[in-house]
C-alpha cells in the first residue's frame, strides 16, 4: 500500500521528527511504500494569494473558491499544489503529522490544506439537489482512502479527557477530523495522540515509539470513527440537519455526528452500508 505523511515541525531534532522516522521505518518494514511532504523544510508556502491562481487577470477581483475552481479544472494551478494533489491521489492512506499549537494545527499545515484541498477536487464535486448536497462527508474525490492524526499535545491527558479544562481531545480535533479529513471522503482513524510532550526523555519515548509501531501495523485493519455519511439517510437535504430520530433528545454538539449504532454493527459483522 501506498502512505503519504504529511508532516508539519520546524525542528529536525524534536520528537515529532523521531516519531515521523519511527512510523516511516514501520511502514517501510511492513512492505509499504511512503512519502513524506515535510513542510517546513520544503519552504511550503501557507497562505493563499493572487499567486496561486495564474489565470486570474490582473484586474480581476480574487474570489478563492471561483479561482481554484478554474485553475483546477484548467490544469493550471502552481506546480507545488499540482505535485501535492498527485501525491494524496497517489496515496491510499494520509497521515498529517503535527504539534497542537493553540488547539490546532500549525499555520504551514492549516495553508497546505487551504491550498491543495482545490474546489473541484476536495470540495465541490458531486450533484447538488434535492436527494443530495454534493459528494461529501464521507463521500468525494478521496473515498475509499484512509487517514489520521499524529499528535503531540504539551498538557496531560487529563487536561484533554471528558472533563478536563482544555476540553475533550476528540472535540478539538474534530474540525480536523470531520471538517477537513472526512469531508472529501475519507476513513478516517482514531487520531494517535502523545500528550506532556515538553517534558519527554529517552525512558518515555520507547513505550510510545512502540505503540505507535503497533498502531502503523493496524493502519488498514483499525474501524475508522463511526461518523455519519451524509447521503446516507440521516440527514435532512437542504437544510443538512440530523433528523430528530437521532441522538439523545435535546443533545447537540460533535458526538451527534457520530453513528455509534452503526459502530456496534460494523464491529459485529456486515452493517448497513455494507462494512
Amino acid at each position: 500500500m501506498k502512505i503519504l505523511i504529511v508532516y508539519a515541525h520546524p525542528e529536525p531534532r524534536s520528537l515529532n521528527a523521531a516519531l515521523r522516522d519511527v512510523a516511516t521505518k514501520a511502514l517501510t518494514a511492513q512492505g509499504h511504500d511512503v512519502q513524506v511532504s515535510d513542510l517546513y523544510a520544503e519552504g511550503w508556502k501557507s497562505q493563499v494569494d493572487r499567486a496561486d491562481f495564474p489565470s486570474l487577470a490582473t484586474e480581476e477581483r480574487l474570489v478563492a473558491t471561483a479561482a481554484s475552481k478554474k485553475d483546477f479544472e484548467a490544469g493550471t494551478l502552481t506546480e507545488d499544489v499540482r505535485v501535492e494533489i498527485e501525491k494524496l491521489l497517489w496515496a491510499d492512506a494520509l497521515i498529517l503529522q503535527f504539534p497542537l499549537w493553540w488547539f490546532s494545527m500549525p499555520a504551514i499545515l492549516k495553508g497546505w490544506v487551504d491550498r491543495v484541498f482545490a474546489y473541484g477536487f476536495a470540495y465541490g464535486v458531486g450533484e447538488h439537489s434535492d436527494r443530495r448536497w454534493g459528494d461529501r462527508y464521507g463521500e468525494g474525490t478521496l473515498a475509499g482512502k484512509r487517514a489520521m492524526l499524529i499528535v503531540t499535545a504539551g498538557g496531560w491527558e487529563e487536561h484533554y479527557g471528558p472533563r478536563g479544562i482544555n476540553g475533550p481531545i476528540d472535540d478539538l480535533l474534530f474540525p480536523i477530523n470531520h471538517g477537513i479529513l472526512y469531508y472529501p471522503g475519507y476513513e478516517v482513524l482514531p487520531p494517535f495522540v502523545i500528550y506532556r510532550a515538553d517534558r519527554f526523555d529517552e525512558c518515555n519515548f520507547e513505550p510510545v515509539a512502540e505503540r505507535l509501531r503497533e498502531r502503523m501495523q493496524s493502519l488498514f485493519s483499525i474501524p475508522p470513527i463511526p461518523y455519519r455519511p451524509q447521503n446516507a439517510g440521516d440527514y435532512l437535504i437542504p437544510s443538512m440537519q440530523l433528523r430528530s430520530e437521532f441522538g439523545e433528545e435535546n443533545a447537540s454538539g460533535f458526538s451527534l455526528h457520530l453513528d455509534r449504532d452503526n459502530e456496534k454493527r460494523s464491529l459485529a459483522g456486515p452493517g448497513r452500508n455494507g462494512t
